[in-house]
């Protein structure tokens, strides 16, 4: 399970919003391409949230804020929504980040440290509150979680610099 980000401008958010296949399809090429308009922070996703969300980030940049779809997908009464065909997308349907909210978390990644995500951390928290994946037993391992926030200060940056919105999936 990998965490996903991809750049697009506010003409492609506009139509992903109505057409998922299609943003599907350029989120595909960007991957295959490689280019600097996609990042994968790998199996660190939840780990990087997760110590994100420790230090008082206010930006949920590894999940997005905003839903592309309504999604039942944590309800226990509705597991098996038939309403929902984001499938290819992964683990759940994407969600996004706006312009405004990738310029918030550019701003506010602009001054953050490995070092500040980390001060302080027992790796017992993470097992604790079932962080994927199971490795925080293990030496190096929160170093590890960490080792993708200059990509991710890079990343925030040039799309802020742009006026890029993120989707951000789960693959």
């Amino acid at each position: 399970m990998n965490g996903n980000w991809l750049r697009v401008t506010a003409a492609d958010l506009a139509r992903a919003k109505d057409d998922l296949d299609w943003a599907h399809e350029m989120a595909q090429t960007a991957v295959d391409d490689e280019g600097d308009r996609w990042h994968c922070t790998g199996k660190t996703w939840h780990g990087l949230d997760f110590l994100l969300e420790r230090y008082g980030f206010a930006v949920p940049i590894v999940w997005g804020a905003e839903a592309f779809v309504e999604s039942h997908y944590d309800d226990d009464d509705d597991d098996d929504d038939e309403s929902l065909d984001t499938a290819d997308w992964g683990y759940g349907p994407p969600r996004y980040l706006t312009p405004e909210q990738v310029t918030a978390a550019a701003a506010s990644l602009a001054d953050l440290t490995e070092e500040d995500l980390l001060r302080g951390v027992d790796p017992g928290e993470l097992t604790r509150a079932e962080v994927y994946p199971d490795v925080w037993d293990r030496a190096d391992q929160l170093t590890w979680a960490v080792h993708h926030l200059l990509d991710a200060k890079q990343f925030f940056a040039s799309a802020a610099t742009s006026g890029d919105a993120v989707i951000c999936w789960l693959d």
